[in-house]
């Protein structure tokens, strides 16, 4: 038996362990029969601000990291750079360190390509490291956010299909095939048409966290491994029945076995089997692996994923303290935008040098498998309030991401376009097999659920609230069919808190100039009641700024053809109820409250290099985009609480952004905001302004010692 080099899987652990984006040619070009190879070429994205496919370009020759200069740089210099970062191609370039000045040396100066060149080395330029610029002329690329298929990089894990590329655990107990997740069995890799199986010579608790945490399962336990050798073996069935047992019992068919790899040894930090070293069987295995039998593994389940006693007993562990860290604004259960909870506040972290091993960390720590993915440039939306960590580098051997090594930030260090996400391995449930069908509803013949209410974090409609067998429209045919669009991304809406708290104030306004407000009742309803157009009402006013962090523009529900104008204002409601406003007192009644309608969304304001896209002159398109941020200043109409009914007393001021779920959002937990308020019956001091999910529980059981706040979440 001969077997393979292992060289290729250790290359791989030290790309996919690699702090930087570096990679080499997508496409490597074979070496002419009078062209001496030169030295090996890595390519990283630097520099800030920037997303993830953009930033500044630096290449690593002759051992040192420099960068290219923009004197005669073009798209068709950027489309060969981003080939080799493993993008499908580039968008534009920057020139003139848009991204900031590099360090060290400028390699390429000049350089000219056709956009064809399969390195960039190939292109015509200067020579290496002969320029006569300075880091003030750094070049930079932006690339199409599209990965050629199969590359890899230091964040996505893809293996070669000559290699391992699909691993499965393959249920031999009676019962475990129906059983959904799978914890326990035999580790079986792709392998031709069919599935191989691996030598357990050598098998350890390293090797088996590495398969769990492929399944998507945070951690190992210890196998019943003479259980599984009665059905490897060659018996006879009655014998092997008398064995096992009647609470066990084996399937009696005789499994063929093909064994593939044999000689595995893991560190335990791997997120893939492919990272491990190994060795193949060559030619015929029939007879291999005599002295063992093949690999077994059993795996402990996350909360999220256990069953029976075992998942009441997790729920119970989880429920004595809250977590430190929590995933937000992904579109999948396992994946999200990381936040850590550091003195009583939640924050995010800056992607400087994470990677999977920290990544994996995270996961783990969650309940989930290792990490799939780390993502860098906030791919999973911005966050808000303080970033708490940088620079973190664990081992991957860390029970939680706070026992690694990181830095503190400073304001300089890290913006939010910066923030650290994850993807992370999942048990298969099999929910997709599952009741949930989309059809044209000419074909329904029955309603099957009503009174559906979910809370966003289930992962099947069976898991929600619902009447059950008491149907409230079973014979109502399709009028109340209910239907879905779905999306892999979706907005984020937040209220910028310290802004209210900036601009409240108390005005005393004459009725006479109310009437249109009236109209559009954002006054209270005593109102109705008033010697119009004499004396006044007493408004709480503040500005509202709106922004969208997330990963896809916020649009109304409704098109312009059902828009409704409003004649006294002179403009249309895109929405009705935009944003609802409330002062609550202490024991939780609301004393005021008030709406704003959705006139005008539209772009005011946007960060640096997003272009504005909607704006409401001229019946113009309505909405919020990406990076953007909509303002409504204290001084337009409705833009208040009428609290001329209201007692001195301290209260609660609360506001909810797109309070009646209208418009899909990937987290509605961080719609509202909250304030503290003392009003003495002539002034009104707001203070404690918070996003709703923004501190702990604790530090929110302080804020507010009542029931009935509403955090946007549903009950």
């Amino acid at each position: 038996m001969g077997s393979c080099g292992t060289w290729a899987w250790q290359e791989l652990l030290v790309l996919l362990s690699s702090v930087w984006l570096w990679v080499g040619s997508a496409q490597p070009t074979p070496p002419g029969p009078t062209h001496t190879p030169g030295p090996q070429l890595k390519f990283r994205l630097a520099g800030y601000p920037r997303k993830h496919n953009e930033g500044r370009v630096e290449v690593f020759y002759n051992d040192e990291w420099g960068t290219i200069c923009d004197d005669d740089f073009t798209l068709a210099n950027a489309h060969v750079l981003c080939r080799h970062l493993g993008f499908v191609a580039a968008t534009g370039w920057a020139h003139s360190a848009k991204y900031g000045k590099g360090v060290g040396r400028i390699w390429l100066d000049n350089v000219n390509c056709a956009g064809g060149e399969k390195s960039i080395g190939d292109c015509k330029h200067r020579g290496w490291g002969n320029s006569d610029c300075s880091h003030e002329e750094d070049a930079g690329v932006i690339c199409k956010d599209e990965r050629i298929p199969g590359f890899k990089d230091s964040n996505v894990i893809e293996t070669e299909q000559n290699h391992v590329e699909e691993v499965r655990l393959r249920p031999v107990v009676s019962g475990a095939r129906r059983q959904l997740p799978v914890t326990e069995g035999i580790v079986e890799v792709r392998y031709k048409d069919g599935w191989a199986q691996i030598c357990d010579e050598g098998w350890d608790s390293q090797n088996s966290r590495v398969v769990c945490g492929m399944m998507g399962f945070p951690a190992e336990k210890k196998v019943n491994r003479n259980f599984y050798k009665l059905a490897s073996k060659s018996q006879p069935k009655q014998k092997r029945r008398e064995d096992v047992g009647s609470k066990k019992r084996l399937f009696t068919e005789r499994q063929q076995l093909n064994y593939r790899l044999h000689s595995v040894s893991c560190t335990g930090t791997e997120v893939h089997l492919s990272m491990c070293t190994f060795e193949f069987y060559q030619g015929n295995a029939s007879a291999a692996c005599g002295a063992g039998m093949p690999a077994v593994v059993s795996c402990v389940p996350g909360p999220l994923f256990a069953t029976g006693s075992a998942h009441k007993k997790k729920q119970r562990q989880q429920q004595q303290g809250q977590p430190r860290i929590r995933l937000k604004g992904g579109a999948k259960v396992g994946e999200g935008r990381v936040e850590v909870l550091k003195s009583s506040e939640w924050g995010t972290i800056c992607d400087d040098r994470w990677n999977l091993l920290s990544a994996s960390v995270v996961c783990r720590e969650l309940g989930f498998g290792s990490a799939k993915e780390a993502l860098t440039g906030a791919r999973m939306g911005q966050g808000m309030g303080p970033i708490h960590m940088n620079e973190v580098q664990c081992l991957g051997t860390e029970k939680s991401l706070w026992s690694c090594p990181f830095k503190n930030i400073t304001q300089e260090d890290c913006k939010h376009t910066e923030d650290a996400a994850v993807r992370c391995n999942i048990p298969y449930m099999g929910y997709e097999n599952l009741e949930t069908w989309y059809w044209d509803t000419s074909n329904v013949t029955e309603m099957v659920l009503s009174g559906v209410k979910c809370a966003g974090h289930e992962m099947s409609l069976s898991h929600c609230q619902h009447h059950g067998t008491s149907l409230n429209c079973r014979n109502t045919g399709t009028r109340f069919a209910a239907g879905v669009i779905c999306s892999e991304t979706a907005s984020d809406l937040l209220l910028h808190a310290p802004l209210v708290q900036e601009t409240a104030y108390i005005e005393d306004r004459p009725l006479h100039m109310l009437y249109c407000a009236a109209e559009e009742n954002c006054l209270s309803s005593s109102a109705r009641l008033a010697n119009w157009p004499y004396g006044h009402r007493r408004l709480l006013r503040f500005s509202s700024q709106i922004h969208n962090n997330g990963r896809a523009d916020f649009r109304p529900k409704a098109g312009r053809h059902s828009w409704v104008w409003h004649e006294c204002h002179r403009h249309y409601h895109s929405m009705d109820i935009f944003t609802h406003y409330d002062i609550l007192t202490p024991n939780g009644t609301k004393v005021a409250e008030g709406h704003k309608a959705s006139f005008c969304l539209e772009d005011t304001e946007c960060e640096e290099d997003v272009a504005k896209r909607y704006e409401c002159a001229n019946f113009g398109e309505q909405g919020i985009t990406v990076g953007c941020w909509d303002l409504y200043r204290h001084d337009i109409d409705c833009q208040w609480i009428d609290i001329t009914d209201v007692k001195p007393g301290n209260y609660i001021l609360q506001v909810v952004i797109n309070p009646n779920f209208e418009v899909a959002e990937s987290d509605f937990t961080n719609n509202a905001m909250k304030c503290n308020c003392k009003y003495d019956g002539h002034r009104i001091w707001v203070h404690s302004c918070h996003i709703g999910d923004a501190l702990s529980e604790e530090a929110n059981k302080r804020f507010e010692q009542y029931p009935g706040q509403l955090n946007n979440q549903i009950s």
